[in-house]
Formats: C-alpha cells, structure tokens, sequence
C-alpha cells in the first residue's frame, strides 16, 4: 500500500503541473515568501531522487542533493523526472544507513527504503499544502481533495463526519 500511495502522490504532482504554466510555475508568490511553485516540486523531486539514486549504494544524505534548477523553471523537466521516479518507486524495503551533518558532526542513522519512502511522502505532502496556498486564486486549477493533506488528517474528518 505504500508504493501505491507513494505513486499517487507523484501523479497527483504530475497532473498539477499539466495544469499550470509556466508563469504560473514560476511566478515568485509573496505569500510563500517570493518561493515559486517551481521551487517546491523541485524541492520533492531532488528529495526523492537522493532515495532512488542512492538506493543501491545504501548511504543516503538529503543535505548533499544535486539541486537542478532546471527542475524549477521548467515544468516539463520536473513532470520528466516525477515520471521517471514513479517508474522506479517500486523497490524491496532493505537497511539503508541515513547521513545526516546539519545538526553538527556527520552522524550515520540506520533506516530503511519504506522508512525513507514515507519521510518523502510526508515532505512532499507538507510542499503541496504550501503550493495549495499558491494555487488560491487559480480558480482553473483543479487538485484532488487529498492534495497537501496528510492521510491522518483525512482520516481523523472522516471519523469526525460519524
């Protein structure tokens, strides 16, 4: 159930961007602070690529992604890339280790592939909750009713509506 929701979140990033264009992908809103949308699908897709391409190797760290900025002023290179990566989501859970040197002395954190796969989805739910922001006065934009909301969430109003 993970991968496929993993793969939902994607194509729901996908179907927002076939949506926009491209002033409206790069268009720096005030509201989030001069940020495009641009800015934060490129923000999810770096992140879940540091997962996919360092897969095999085992040893992820966030904080040391390439960051393409091609990914955000154009949108066709960030619908590529989403589409690449839901190509490839679907992997065995393994032990990965996690590299992490923000919080001080470079530290090594024993995780795993699905771990990791749900830190992306939640990071990319917690950017499309910003982009929803973005998309306020885009009355021609239509998202899912899930978009930017965390499964809880929806969980917890669905047990609220009984």
């Amino acid at each position: 159930m993970l991968i496929i929701s993993v793969q939902n979140n994607l194509k729901e990033n996908i179907e927002l961007l076939r949506q926009l264009s491209h002033e409206e992908y790069t268009f720096q809103n005030s509201i989030l602070s001069n940020a495009t949308i641009g800015e934060h699908i490129r923000h999810i897709i770096e992140l879940f690529g540091c997962l996919l391409d360092n897969y095999d190797y085992g040893l992820i760290n966030y904080d040391n992604r390439n960051r393409d900025i091609l990914l955000q002023t154009n949108k066709n290179e960030a619908i590529t890339a989403l589409e690449k990566y839901l190509n490839l989501i679907d992997k065995p859970n393994k032990t990965l280790l996690l590299e992490q040197n923000c919080f001080g002395p470079k530290e090594e954190i024993q995780t795993n592939y699905y771990r990791e796969l749900v830190y992306n989805i939640e990071h990319s739910i917690h950017h499309q909750a910003l982009i929803k922001v973005a998309l306020h006065g885009l009355q021609h934009i239509k998202t899912s009713n899930s978009f930017g909301i965390a499964p809880s969430t929806i969980e917890y109003r669905k047990q609220c509506a009984q």
